[in-house]
């Protein structure tokens, strides 16, 4: 028998799996792990002037502005759609999983009352 957790997670993996499985909800839901992949780049390329005066005039010379904001855009995007697709395939992993186990179980039950 599924333990209560087990079970409840079934029913809620039922319920939402097709509303998860969307690329825009996942793309909504992880932007902010995109975000966090994309500020320390914005950061180190920031910090140089600090630190290093000719690497931000080499930088200033050969890198277009619109070109770093595109790149991080697509970081972002990348990331984000990519991180929430492995929890999606995580989740749908551990709900097969569980299917089976019940399955096997309601065989096993099925087997013992015929016996």
């Amino acid at each position: 028998m599924l333990s209560k957790k087990e079970a409840d997670f079934v029913e809620y993996w039922e319920k939402n799996r097709l509303l998860e499985k969307k690329w825009t909800r996942q793309w909504i839901i992880g932007l902010p792990v995109g975000l966090i992949f994309s500020i320390p780049i914005i950061l180190i390329l920031l910090s140089g002037k600090f630190w290093y005066n000719r690497a931000e005039a080499m930088a200033n010379a050969k890198l277009n502005p619109s070109t770093l904001l595109i790149s991080i855009g697509l970081i972002v995007c990348f990331v984000a759609i990519f991180y929430k697709k492995h929890q999606w395939d995580m989740k749908e992993q551990l709900y097969l999983e569980l299917k089976a186990k019940q399955k096997r179980q309601q065989g096993n039950q099925d087997a013992a009352s015929q016996g």
